[in-house]
């Protein structure tokens, strides 16, 4: 940070990176990405987030082994092998999860891992690489990103991402593929070639696909440029606004937020707001 302007915030500095998960938080809600990236104000990982990086290993794992040894008996050892770094990791420990509680933790996350076989056969697919890191200059931003894998397939590569969440209703699919689209341009970017597909797999549930179009990819590319002009705003200003939603029952900032508070206090009032939302406990409501 830089300095102060009178009656704003402090004036912060553009970050070397955006990421998609960066830009997501940002749109979603400025405030929160000042919170996280300018503050550096702790923003742990719940449940949900825990179960894909479970998840999303041995999944890397399982797909860095011949195609031939990529079945349910070899991903139940991997899960066996890393289930200790997960369950010793400073992260799952915030959660003191109970015995019940852990019990279910590793069958949610099991039944994620084992949802990839309703939607392929992972032998059959041609994995270039996984976990493959981004860094390039896209529509103008530095972008930054890592990628569950890149495949081969007949007609050149695809961007594939696995999601642990739940899938999208139908008219959300586009905002979602968006990300995959944004790893697609920034292999273009870096490589000169374009993928022809960009692939999120919601384990156990269904495949979300998309071929890719330059339609698409100015969509999603032009979505980041904003974004970032956005941002850049709000850096030069030391203005982040609040956008208040049903968001603020999941934000770890909600006791610092007035808008934050106040939002979910009369959500919880007619009755709007879930019951397992963690604001509600953090607030004492």
């Amino acid at each position: 940070m830089t300095g102060k302007h009178s009656g704003s915030l402090p004036v912060a500095s553009l970050p070397r990176f955006f990421s998609p998960s960066a830009a997501s938080t940002y749109d979603k809600c400025p405030r929160r990405w000042k919170h996280r990236y300018v503050d550096k104000l702790p923003d742990p990982p719940g449940v949900s987030a825990l179960v894909g990086t479970f998840s999303h290993r041995v999944l890397e794992l399982l797909c860095g082994e011949k195609p031939s040894l990529r079945t349910v008996d070899r991903a139940r050892e991997l899960a066996r092998q890393v289930w200790p770094s997960i369950s010793a990791h400073r992260d799952y420990r915030a959660l003191n999860l109970g015995a019940e509680a852990e019990r279910k933790f590793r069958w949610r996350s099991w039944n994620a891992i084992e949802g990839l076989w309703g939607l392929e056969d992972p032998a059959l697919v041609d994995v270039r690489s996984t976990e493959q890191s981004l860094t390039s200059e896209v529509a103008g931003v530095p972008f930054r990103g890592i990628v569950d894998r890149i495949d081969n397939v007949n007609a050149g590569l695809a961007i594939t991402d696995y999601k642990s969440g739940k899938a999208p209703v139908p008219s959300r699919r586009s905002k979602a593929l968006s990300q995959v689209l944004l790893y697609a341009a920034a292999v273009e970017a870096d490589t000169g070639e374009r993928p022809v597909q960009v692939r999120l797999l919601y384990l156990g549930q269904e495949a979300v696909e998309e071929t890719v179009t330059e339609e698409g990819l100015n969509e999603a590319t032009g979505g980041l440029a904003s974004s970032w002009a956005s941002l850049e705003t709000d850096c030069s200003s030391g203005r982040f606004e609040v956008r208040p939603g049903p968001l603020c029952g999941w934000c770890p900032y909600v006791e610092i937020c007035r808008e934050g508070r106040s939002e979910v206090v009369r959500r919880v009032e007619a009755g709007r707001m879930r019951k397992d939302a963690p604001a509600r406990e953090a607030l004492g409501i």
